[in-house]
């Protein structure tokens, strides 16, 4: 299998997307990676951190994507972009996943009009599977103005890649709210509410916010303006918390006693609450896989985004939803 990764998308790129890069091929015996990039920085980065490039080709490009840079650059001003050149070898069939930790915004363009939606899906979504909860949220971003029939569709993928890919049997699906009762919340989520109450899905009704972060439900269904609130807050609180417990650990000799005697288990505890223990989130929906590594992905994050999108191709999730959607046309 072969992994297209732009080396140039994140904060931390090209070193960690290298270094993140050479950790999976040496991890999977199946694997070989595209980088897309600057090839003379490539080399040199590599060169001079000794990172191994076996089974990792490059394919030489000379722009890169930034934060700052307008969604629509992957496909019109920057079209030597390391990011653009990805997608475009994704496109071909050069690639079997494409993964970027790069700009949130063309990254969504470039999987919704270069690579193309799956037939009958009416928007891709950012898909990040929350560490600690263990559940997957639809949307996390990619669309803030939703319909109905979106988040249902967004229920619909989110299932079978819950499904096929984390593992879990018929996967609990639950709608993001302010309250539990059916008739709680605007008029999108009260018709959202019905139309999942009378679908196949394993609906387990509405889901407040402080409920999530328990795993109540596999799969949390929400527009993406409300998900990226939820992950980012996720996210924040998860960092408070684990710096809270290094300050207590830390700041007197009782604490670091302590904490001599629980390190293995607050080292557990860091991981499960860690967002690059899953590494990234895949744009469910696309007619091919593409995932969205953290902007401040490390090593470990990239690698185990390949993980993930190694993991995608082999469930074939995006065939299932293919045929869910298709068929209910």
């Amino acid at each position: 299998m072969k992994i297209i990764v732009d080396a140039f998308g994140g904060d931390n790129a090209p070193l960690e997307i290298i270094k993140g890069c050479a950790e999976a091929v040496a991890e999977f015996d199946d694997l070989s990676i595209i980088l897309t990039g600057d090839e003379g920085k490539i080399l040199k980065v590599a060169n001079d951190n000794n990172i191994s490039l076996d089974r990792i080709e490059i394919h030489h490009c000379t722009e890169v994507i930034t934060m700052d840079d307008h969604a629509d650059a992957v496909l019109k001003t920057k079209k030597d972009s390391s990011m653009a050149v990805g997608f475009n070898l994704l496109k071909s069939g050069e690639g079997d996943a494409f993964v970027s930790a790069g700009n949130s915004g063309a990254l969504c363009m470039g999987a919704t009009l270069a690579v193309k939606r799956i037939k009958g899906i009416k928007r891709p979504a950012f898909s990040p599977v929350m560490p600690s909860a263990n559940g997957m949220l639809v949307d996390g971003g990619a669309n803030v103005d939703c319909r109905p029939e979106m988040l249902v569709q967004f229920a619909v993928m989110g299932s079978i890649y819950m499904n096929r890919v984390m593992k879990i049997d018929n996967p609990r699906v639950g709608l993001a709210n302010v309250g539990t009762e059916d008739h709680k919340g605007t008029e999108l989520y009260q018709t959202t509410y019905q139309l999942l109450k009378e679908s196949n899905l394993n609906f387990v009704g509405n889901v407040e916010g402080r409920d999530i972060p328990q795993g109540i439900c596999d799969v949390v269904v929400c527009d993406g303006f409300t998900g990226n609130l939820i992950l980012k807050t996720y996210e924040g609180v998860a960092m408070v918390v684990m710096n809270e417990i290094k300050s207590l650990f830390t700041g007197s000799l009782k604490g670091k006693l302590s904490a001599s005697l629980v390190l293995g288990d607050i080292k557990k505890l860091k991981k499960k609450l860690d967002h690059n223990t899953y590494g990234g989130a895949p744009v469910l929906g696309a007619s091919k896989p593409v995932f969205k590594a953290h902007g401040s992905a490390k090593a470990v994050t990239v690698k185990n985004a390949i993980r993930l999108s190694r993991d995608y191709v082999l469930a074939d999730a995006i065939g299932e939803i293919s045929k869910v959607i298709n068929s209910e046309d």
